[in-house]
């Protein structure tokens, strides 16, 4: 199994920055890809961000392109969410998701394996 324990949300004005961080353990070596969804309040969990762990390939929902960075961290089992020109909309709990066996489709909700416990992400206008 592997575990993920996200952190780094809270309360930001529209424009600012925030960065998120998930730390993966346990079989964090048989990772294949990670990834960040979020889902606002009534609506249903959609992908964000997707990272190969070798090769660092990475994916962007279209609406966050330009404005967040997906990145992993060099020397441990670390994926980092870099959020820029925040805007209300992006508000919603930010879930870190893994998969750990190759499939096709980064954006694809029913592909990862194990889910962090979320963090709140809220941006004021």
């Amino acid at each position: 199994q592997v575990q993920l324990v996200e952190s780094g949300g809270g309360l930001v004005q529209a424009g600012g920055s925030l960065r998120l961080s998930c730390a993966a353990s346990g079989r964090a070596f048989d990772i294949y890809r990670m990834a960040w969804f979020r889902q606002a309040p009534g609506k249903e969990r959609e992908f964000v961000a997707a990272i190969r762990w070798s090769g660092r390939t990475t994916v962007y929902l279209n609406s966050v392109k330009g404005r967040f960075t997906i990145s992993k961290d060099n020397t441990g089992n670390t994926v980092y969410l870099q959020m820029n020109s925040l805007k209300s909309e992006d508000t919603a709990v930010y879930y870190c998701a893994t998969s750990v066996r190759p499939t096709p489709l980064a954006d694809y909700i029913k592909d990862y394996d194990y889910w962090g416990q979320g963090t709140q992400v809220t941006v004021s206008s």
